[in-house]
């Protein structure tokens, strides 16, 4: 079985996290962790949640991607991706399309993206304050330009991204599990 990382990619509240998770328990894919700047929150982990670093031990890493937001850095590294591997010859991460972009232009085949879609945006500010995100928070998050560019496949993964329609989970989940075998079936090499 050759090695893939699983990139989830779509806009705020389009399920991303949901189909991680999934993953991850339905078929034991490693979560690929990241790194960023910022405190810990109570209940996260080192090494669980994030690697937590400070703004010298982050770029002690090799990125793929790396941002600056909010006043702190995240990114995901080849150290990152090496250490999910080597639990799982499949892992799974969750970036936003610029992200993704970059982690099919550096690994080729070996990134499998999905990109989500709801297609109503008043779907999408449901859930995102179904899961607890206050209203302004949310009014913020959906004027910003990040938000409506994940809001459809970028031009860049036309092609070489996978495209599910997130309205019903049951389908959802039928079409994650098809493109997952698809890749467990590959012969190695």
């Amino acid at each position: 079985m050759n090695n893939r990382v699983f990139v989830i990619t779509g806009a705020a509240g389009s399920g991303k996290t949901t189909v991680r998770d999934y993953l991850h328990d339905q078929y034991k894919m490693a979560r690929v962790i990241t790194h960023t700047t910022r405190a810990p929150r109570a209940y996260e982990r080192d090494g669980v949640d994030y690697y937590f670093e400070d703004d010298k031990s982050f770029f002690d890493n090799h990125f793929l991607e790396s941002v600056h937001y909010a006043g702190h850095y995240y990114g995901s590294s080849y150290e990152g991706l090496e250490n999910a591997w080597e639990k799982s010859p499949f892992a799974t991460i969750v970036l936003d399309t610029a992200g993704a972009i970059t982690y099919k232009e550096k690994l080729g085949d070996k990134a499998v993206i999905i990109f989500l879609q709801v297609g109503d945006t008043e779907e999408l500010q449901r859930r995102m304050q179904g899961r607890g995100d206050n209203a302004d928070m949310v009014a913020k998050r959906v004027n910003s330009k990040e938000y409506n560019r994940d809001l459809q496949m970028p031009y860049e993964l036309e092609g070489k991204a996978y495209k599910v329609i997130n309205h019903d989970w049951q389908q959802t989940r039928a079409q994650i599990d098809q493109i997952v075998e698809k890749y467990r079936n590959e012969p190695a090499g």
